[in-house]
């Protein structure tokens, strides 16, 4: 049984620059915006929502453009490993898209935000436990630095909000990075001067922002964006009741 890397040294995993840390370091800050946000309410946890999908849709898109495709080619079951992390990344967008349309408060965001919490838990064990701890053994030291650039230079570049529609493999998410990407960075934007703001600046950065939601909404649907999904993953069909 292979030892997860939450139990394992900087040095174990490959020294800083190892894509196992920057995985590692992501996981601890989860736990941390999880903890922040359930200390929190109104504004306050707005803001740190948004930081934790800053944190959260990035670092998946990093995983599903860079390493699953490794994984995938480097082990006999590679393909299934990541297909269940692919279905949790799925439920996850999912259940984000829904608690977008929810006010921290309110009825329905208490349901889905708990769902979400433990979604999120799962995926970090199963890739801490399981996944991650397995690519480990299959390549080298300067192999885990290579990827952990790689990744890390996806991940600054990648959307930042939940998009269930597009597809969780190459060439979909490839093809639908930069469009989303520019879309998702600037509706963060004008969601915080928003919050932040009155009046009318406000209102006027709420309204830019719901038209660049709604033109991602129509982008994920372009064909060459779901193109490579696993049927398991399609929109709607991960849900666990």
């Amino acid at each position: 049984m292979p030892t997860s890397i939450a139990r394992q040294t900087e040095r174990q995993l490959g020294g800083p620059r190892s894509v196992l840390v920057r995985q590692q370091r992501d996981h601890q800050e989860l736990d941390r915006l999880v903890h922040a946000i359930d200390a929190s309410t109104g504004r306050e946890r707005e803001e740190l929502l948004t930081d934790l999908a800053r944190l959260v849709f990035p670092h998946a898109f990093a995983e599903e453009s860079v390493l699953w495709p490794v994984i995938r080619r480097a082990m006999p079951e590679g393909r299934e490993l990541t297909l269940q992390v692919e279905q949790e990344h799925q439920e996850i967008n999912e259940l984000w898209s829904q608690l977008e349309q929810t006010t921290p408060g309110d009825g329905r965001h208490e349901q889905l935000w708990p769902r979400i919490v433990g979604l999120l838990r799962e995926d970090v064990r199963d890739e801490e436990d399981e996944l991650l701890p397995r690519l480990q053994e299959r390549v080298g030291r300067r192999e885990l630095v290579r990827m952990g650039l790689a990744w890390e230079a996806v991940r600054r570049i990648a959307p930042t909000r939940p998009h269930p529609v597009v597809a969780r493999r190459p060439p979909g998410n490839a093809v639908a990075a930069l469009p989303l990407t520019v879309l998702d960075r600037s509706r963060d934007a004008l969601d915080r001067i928003s919050r932040r703001s009155e009046g009318r600046v406000s209102r006027v950065a709420g309204r830019l922002s719901s038209v660049a939601a709604g033109l991602a909404g129509r982008l994920e649907h372009v064909p060459p964006m779901t193109v490579g999904e696993d049927p398991s993953t399609r929109a709607g069909r991960t849900g666990r009741g």
